[in-house]
């Protein structure tokens, strides 16, 4: 009696620990948007992760202490999504129509479904 005891409890915990842990993973993509800023050489970084967009709510990209993150070119921007993990999948322009180009570069990222976590 004692070892079918024991047999069902050890085939319980084993089906417990197998039944909690989801190691399935999906990409997550975003993208970094450079628009050139009127009548001057620099540009304006957007970075769009798939989020909807309220008035409402502000979306910008914010550093730890809660002020919005700036970018003084578009390859501190590449960096800084390089520094996070972020992979560059592809980069292209697409034409505004007045001789200037709003630069698009795509990035994916490997997250553990369950619970968001991304993995290394």
């Amino acid at each position: 009696m004692n070892k079918v005891l024991t047999i069902c409890i050890a085939l319980f915990f084993s089906l417990q620990s197998f039944s909690q842990q989801d190691s399935t993973t999906i990409e997550q993509y975003c993208a970094v948007v450079a628009t050139p800023r009127l009548l001057s050489t620099k540009v304006t970084i957007n970075i769009d992760f798939g989020e909807s967009r309220s008035v409402w709510k502000d979306n910008r990209l914010k550093t730890e202490e809660g002020k919005v993150k700036k970018f003084n070119t578009v390859i501190d921007a590449l960096n800084y999504m390089g520094n996070n993990g972020w992979q560059l999948v592809n980069a292209f322009p697409v034409s505004t129509g007045t001789n200037s180009f709003v630069y698009n570069y795509v990035f994916r990222k490997v997250f553990l479904r369950e619970e968001g976590i991304e993995v290394e």
